[in-house]
């Protein structure tokens, strides 16, 4: 299992890349979780995709929705 607190880094960081921050754009709890697990389930799916292409992935099209 992927740790958790880096999985979040990661997608806070990928946020911030696009401008957005937690000001910005708050995310619940349950937010959180979802984006994690669709990225994992991105990850188990396809292995051999990069998982920084994944986080950002998932995290485009949670911003753009």
């Amino acid at each position: 299992m992927m740790d958790e607190k880096w999985l979040t880094k990661l997608i806070r960081n990928c946020l911030r890349q696009y401008g957005y921050d937690a000001e910005s754009l708050p995310l619940t709890d349950l937010e959180w979780k979802q984006l994690r697990e669709k990225i994992l389930s991105a990850k188990t799916t396809d292995e051999e995709m990069d998982m920084y292409e994944i986080v950002n992935d998932v995290v485009y099209e949670y911003i753009t929705k």
